[in-house]
């Protein structure tokens, strides 16, 4: 198995899909193939997983499901196909949208005369313009290395635009914060962008009126709370499932991916600042912003949602009562 044999759409894919990875972004798939220090691979563990519980006779109707956080709108003709690989239904259980952050949720503090303290980068964001603001965060696990890091400030540096850098510290990085970005970077782009290594509370950031854009790893966690918010994307996917999410938004036309080196993954400042202004300052970057909105007012009906829930709820009951 090597990476060339995931860089095309699978035949068994019925319909037009955007299922593929690059070379340096199939070898983890490869990897998952080789047998590891446990003796057994990856992947021959997951296919014994699906494989028992299709023998097992199960006592619960519910466990005969594969339920997803996903839904119709979003993956449409999906449910069926993974139906029909994994032989036991796909339940697609709704987005599972993030709810309105209160008051009193750990990223806002009371002051001593009890009333609620914004947190300082929320505050930031109030006194910038509508949609002006890029937000960057690349998530936890994203392994971004010091020079990723470095391309990326000064991909931020070069496309002249505001923005909040939700930044996590680096692999390979010693407990200096100045190794994390490049010499003087902060200074040069204090007026029009601010660098944070504490806590961001994504959601309110996202769905702050002064945010436009977010350039994000697309994992399906941050993906989702994106569309939520109605905002486009600039995307910068490491592992996994991550380019196959990017790849299915480029697709929809709400994003744009960074330019990769197709063998070994690297990507530089040019290429980030390039994507970047393609969705802030181009014209193109309105048809993207335009599409999110339009996404958004299919995916936050509550409607709609509900009634996946309700159908999980369902199956939830008839699981109980075949074991009463």
């Amino acid at each position: 198995m090597e990476p060339e044999h995931f860089a095309e759409t699978p035949r068994w894919i019925p319909f037009p899909s955007t299922t593929f990875f690059l070379r340096h972004e199939a070898q983890w798939v490869t990897d998952a193939f080789r047998t590891n220090a446990s003796g057994v691979s990856d992947m021959d563990r997951w296919w014994q997983v699906l494989e028992r519980s299709r023998l097992t006779i199960h006592r619960s109707f519910f466990l005969e499901r594969i339920i997803h956080r996903s839904c119709e709108e979003l993956e449409p003709r999906m449910f069926g196909l993974l139906s029909d690989l994994f032989r036991k239904p796909a339940v697609p259980a709704g987005i599972l949208l993030p709810g309105a952050p209160g008051d009193l949720e750990e990223d806002h503090r009371q002051s001593s005369s009890g009333s609620i303290v914004r947190p300082q980068v929320l505050r930031w964001l109030d006194d910038q313009l509508p949609n002006s603001v890029i937000f960057v965060a690349l998530g936890s696990e994203a392994p971004l290395t010091p020079e990723n890091a470095h391309e990326l400030a000064l991909g931020l540096e070069l496309a002249g635009v505001h923005f909040l850098w939700a930044l996590r510290k680096p692999a390979g990085t010693s407990n200096d914060d100045e190794l994390l970005l490049p010499a003087g970077f902060e200074e040069r782009t204090r007026h029009r962008g601010v660098v944070c290594t504490g806590w961001v509370p994504q959601v309110e950031a996202l769905a702050h009126c002064a945010t436009g854009t977010f350039l994000t790893h697309c994992g399906w966690g941050s993906t989702i709370e994106s569309l939520s918010s109605g905002i486009p994307l600039v995307m910068l996917p490491f592992v996994v499932d991550q380019p196959l999410i990017a790849r299915a938004m480029v697709e929809r036309g709400i994003g744009v991916e960074v330019a990769r080196d197709e063998n070994d993954g690297s990507f530089d400042r040019d290429g980030v600042a390039v994507a970047v202004r393609r969705v802030m300052v181009e014209e193109h970057g309105k048809v993207l912003a335009t599409n999110a909105k339009k996404l958004q007012g299919v995916l936050v009906d509550q409607g709609r949602q509900e009634h996946y829930i309700d159908e999980v709820e369902s199956l939830v009951e008839i699981s109980r009562k075949t074991n009463i």
